[in-house]
């Protein structure tokens, strides 16, 4: 059985709204799902799916209408817990006057280090997220790639077992992006677990061991990226260049882009279209397995939750 970092039971939480608050909205939906120690689980879903209402659940920041969850073998109640717990939020905010120096001394001191600890700390801190030659620049002049860096480091400032990030890519360039993966990445070889929240299906597919995929406050699967999506070959893809004029047939079932195509057959018919590429002088650049991914899964979940809700909608009525 595999040693579990996160454990979710039932998990539900429901908001009262409407008129004297006499209605419910259901934010979560009986979730059960487990994070195993040492993975890099990504958390997925559409805005407003509930992964923010989950990860402040395990932060104790609100309070669940029914379930469980439990960190570390510790029940989210415990405040002992967050003592190896890590937690960047979506939207963090800093006093922007000060430096990313002063920023985390100011957080090491939650944490009964001495003055030459924290001093310690801090640099190791700021080397780990790339910042160290940016200590003494007030935060009100970093870029939001810099602040989510920042709230990385004040994440792990205290070396915690678990990490947990909800949408910490949200926002950024691509260049931010890739330091921030970077990161998660390290602390995944240094044998921390990390979850986090994402809206970005390349970095969850890019990153993870394992994702659990949320729609409508509902878990809708947990997995391998690969095991979600099922990765039966749905055909083949060839990739070629046809220099000069040519009138070969494949040509008006390809899809061109500048010089070269990109054609997709089924599995049986792909040394005959080799064979043609060839016979019209084609030079083949590559030849690879047409699969679903984790966005065609994602977007398939989210379309079909749309129509229910808006069935829901015409019922009521």
């Amino acid at each position: 059985m595999p040693d579990l970092a996160i454990e979710i039971e039932n998990l539900t939480k429901e908001y009262p709204f409407g008129f004297l608050h006499l209605k419910k909205k259901t934010s979560l939906e009986g979730l059960n799902m487990q994070v195993e120690t040492g993975e890099v689980f990504g958390f997925i879903g559409p805005n407003g799916a509930g992964k923010s209402t989950t990860i402040k659940l395990l932060m104790g920041l609100i309070f669940p209408t029914a379930g469980s969850a439990r960190i570390l073998g510790k029940p989210i109640s415990d405040v002992e817990m967050h003592r190896d717990v890590g937690y960047l939020p979506e939207q963090p905010y800093f006093y922007d006057y000060l430096t990313a120096a002063e920023l985390l001394d100011y957080f090491a001191r939650f944490h009964d280090l001495t003055a030459a600890d924290r001093k310690e700390r801090v640099q190791r801190m700021l080397k780990k997220v790339g910042l160290e030659t940016a200590r003494k620049i007030q935060l009100r002049k970093y870029s939001k790639g810099m602040l989510q860096r920042v709230g990385l480091a004040q994440a792990i400032l205290h070396d915690p077992k678990v990490v947990i990030l909800d949408e910490p890519m949200s926002g950024l360039d691509p260049l931010g992006r890739r330091e921030v993966r970077d990161i998660i990445l390290e602390l995944k070889r240094e044998g921390k677990t990390v979850m986090f929240s994402t809206h970005i299906l390349s970095d969850a597919e890019m990153l993870c061991d394992r994702v659990g995929v949320i729609v409508g406050g509902k878990l809708r699967g947990a997995g391998a990226p690969g095991q979600i999506v099922d990765m039966k070959t749905q055909g083949m893809e060839i990739l070629f260049e046809l220099p000069g004029a040519n009138s070969a047939p494949l040509l008006s079932k390809a899809t061109r882009t500048g010089d070269r195509y990109r054609l997709q057959m089924a599995e049986e018919e792909l040394y005959g279209a080799i064979e043609q590429l060839r016979g019209a002088g084609a030079r083949i650049l590559s030849v690879s397995q047409v699969k679903a991914t984790l966005e065609e899964f994602f977007m398939n979940l989210v379309e079909a939750d749309r129509a229910q809700a808006a069935a829901v909608e015409v019922s009521e009525k």
